[in-house]
């Protein structure tokens, strides 16, 4: 099986959900159908039903985030030593060239993208353009709206 990059980072909030979900929400559950079972007939028991399947559903991300953690490749961003170029974890300045606008995105897994916080996806479009590129260079993007050019201002790895 392949190995999933994420960062330190995203390895972290990972690790925290799944604390989380092992020390919270798994007892809170199971109590929840303790619950739910001392009001007696369970065949028409919309409380034990919705708890059992938040049960499912903790349980299922459980194994999910075990899964991606155990088979995990967790990369610093400050030890990469890429020489210049876009590589996973970079954090990469780019001007678009039709608007002159700037925007800074970082390279990260899937799981840890977050368009908000500027990480993107190594997978999506705009990284698949950027990644073995070095500044100055120039990226072409297929957007849903056409092809957008960025050129590369700076790649930094922090």
């Amino acid at each position: 099986m392949n190995k999933t990059p994420l960062t330190i980072t995203g390895a972290e909030k990972l690790r925290v959900e799944l604390h989380r979900m092992k020390t919270v929400d798994r007892p809170n559950v199971i109590a929840a159908i303790a619950e739910a079972r001392s009001h007696g007939d369970l065949s028409e028991n919309a409380e034990y039903d919705a708890a059992k399947e938040r049960q499912g559903f903790i349980e299922g991300r459980i194994m999910e985030i075990e899964g991606k953690l155990s088979n995990a490749q967790i990369i610093d961003p400050k030890l990469l030593d890429a020489d210049g170029r876009c590589v996973f974890g970079a954090t990469v300045d780019l001007e678009d060239m039709e608007s002159g606008q700037t925007v800074s995105y970082q390279i990260v897994g899937e799981d840890e993208a977050d368009i908000k916080e500027n990480k993107i996806s190594v997978s999506s479009p705009i990284a698949r353009a950027l990644i073995g590129k070095y500044a100055g260079d120039i990226a072409e993007v297929q957007a849903p709206g056409g092809i957008r050019e960025y050129e590369i201002i700076e790649v930094r790895y922090v």
